[in-house]
Formats: structure tokens, C-alpha cells, sequence
């Protein structure tokens, strides 16, 4: 597993944030501020939520009741430099969520900080990428040291993909995409507890990009990332057939020592 290579002026590894409440179910458009992806435990559940600081308090809301809006006034294009390759052809248009946050524009990152992740979590959370449904590239990079481009996700690259967050962190990137249009990013962030449970969960993160009316991004389904996993089914409690077998072997067993018994006195 990659791990973040935190680099204090640019990936902006922060302090304790105000503490957030949970928003009420309410689908919201979010075209500038600060948000941050991370989990947190909602009713006792390890739950992936985006935390709102965009009004005035921090609030948690559910992914499914949020799209990230990209607007023109973001789009800029490849630089003429081979490190940036995995973004798409040098020149060709990109629409860019900063690392460093820009005036006009959503400021996405993402933490660990919640209190009861940071006394639950056993040390980091794994954060992977399933795939990307939009209708172009997404890539998601951090700039390191002498601005040498350092990748975490590209939907370029086979998925899934994942890279380690340690517990108590809080990161920004430059969040990439190639072409207008809703964006549907299917992520995950997994851990083990200090008492070695395993918690896992899988949801949508809506992005729409360009100047079109980014609430059209609510009716494009989520398909499989936001639905609970299936439980395994429980073997049926019905008739015993392993056991109905074994009394029917049994059953062949004794008639055929009796047709030999009977055989034998014949031939006496």
C-alpha cells in the first residue's frame, strides 16, 4: 500500500478542526469553500462523509446528498511538461480543484480527525478508488517537493487503487477532470479498530464540471457503491438432506447383507 507523503506547505497536514454536527438529509450544490472526505462513525456505523465547512458550522453530510460543482472558471489545461503525462495531452483542457485553495472555486480534501476515528482507528485508513464513471479522465495529485507531481488515484490506471491515511491527518490535492459532465467517483475507506475489527464503507462521491446545471447529477444513479453489501445466506434450516443421504447409503447397506445372507443358505 502507498502511503501519503505529507509535505506541511503544500499538503497541508492541519490541526484539530471545530468539531461538526450532523446535517440533516438535505441535497446541496457546493461551488466554493472548504469540504473535506472522511469517515466517521454515525450511529455507531464507520460511515465515508463529506464535512461542510462552507456555512456557518461545520456540518457532515451524507455523499449521496451532495454534488461538488466544477465551473468553467476552474478549467486551465496540461502543462507542457512529460511529468504530467497522466493528465492527457499537453495543452489539451482540464478543469483543476487546487491543492491550494482558490478563490470562486470548492476546495475538497479529505481527513482522519473525526474524535472517535482518532480513538477507535488502529494507526491509518486505507483509502481506495473502485472506479470512475463521467465522460472523461480524473486524476487526483498532490505537488511535492519542486513541483513534481506525486499521483494517488488516475482512472487511467487499473482500479481499485488505494493509499494509506494516517489517523489525525488532513490533505488537499489537485483534483483533475478531462471533459465536462457529472463524475461519479467510487470510493472506500477501510480500517482496522484497536480491538482488530475490520470496518468498510463504499459510497459515491458526485462531482459535475462545467457551466450546465450541476443538480442534474442527483438523477444519475449511484449503481453499486452506495448499496449495502449482501450478507452471505445462512444454510437452511430445512429438511436434513446430508443426513437423509447418509441413512439411505445405510438403507443399501443392510439389503444388500441380507441378499447375501439369503444367498448363502440357498446354496446350503
Amino acid at each position: 500500500m502507498s502511503r501519503l507523503m505529507l509535505i506541511p506547505a503544500l499538503a497541508l497536514l492541519l490541526g484539530t478542526q471545530p468539531a461538526a454536527v450532523a446535517q440533516e438529509a438535505e441535497r446541496v450544490v457546493i461551488e466554493k469553500g472548504h469540504v473535506d472526505l472522511g469517515p466517521r462513525f454515525v450511529d455507531g456505523k464507520w460511515t465515508v462523509q463529506l464535512r461542510d465547512d462552507t456555512g456557518g458550522s461545520p456540518q457532515w453530510r451524507a455523499l449521496s446528498d451532495v454534488v461538488l460543482h466544477v465551473p468553467d472558471a476552474a478549467k486551465t489545461t496540461v502543462p507542457d511538461d512529460q511529468a504530467y503525462a497522466f493528465l492527457g495531452d499537453r495543452g489539451s483542457a482540464v478543469w483543476v480543484l487546487p491543492q491550494v485553495e482558490q478563490n470562486g472555486v470548492v476546495w475538497p480534501g479529505w481527513n482522519t480527525q473525526d474524535p472517535e476515528v482518532a480513538k477507535t482507528v488502529d494507526r491509518e485508513v486505507t483509502w481506495r478508488l473502485h472506479g470512475v464513471r463521467g465522460p472523461g479522465r480524473f486524476a487526483l495529485f498532490l505537488t511535492g517537493n519542486f513541483g513534481a507531481p506525486q499521483q494517488i488515484f488516475t482512472s487511467g490506471a487499473t482500479t481499485p487503487q488505494e493509499t494509506g491515511v494516517e489517523v489525525g491527518t488532513h490533505v488537499h490535492g489537485n483534483w483533475v477532470f478531462s471533459a465536462p459532465g457529472t463524475y461519479l467517483l467510487d470510493v472506500e475507506m477501510s480500517t482496522r479498530t484497536k480491538d482488530r475489527r475490520e470496518l468498510s464503507d463504499r459510497r459515491a462521491l458526485r462531482v459535475h464540471v462545467g457551466n450546465t446545471d450541476p443538480r442534474a447529477a442527483f438523477d444519475v444513479p449511484a449503481a453499486q457503491a452506495e448499496q449495502p453489501r449482501a450478507e452471505s445466506p445462512e444454510p437452511s434450516a430445512g429438511f436434513p438432506w446430508p443426513w437423509a443421504g447418509l441413512g439411505g447409503l445405510a438403507l443399501v447397506v443392510v439389503v444388500a447383507a441380507v441378499v447375501v445372507v439369503r444367498r448363502r443358505r440357498g446354496e446350503r
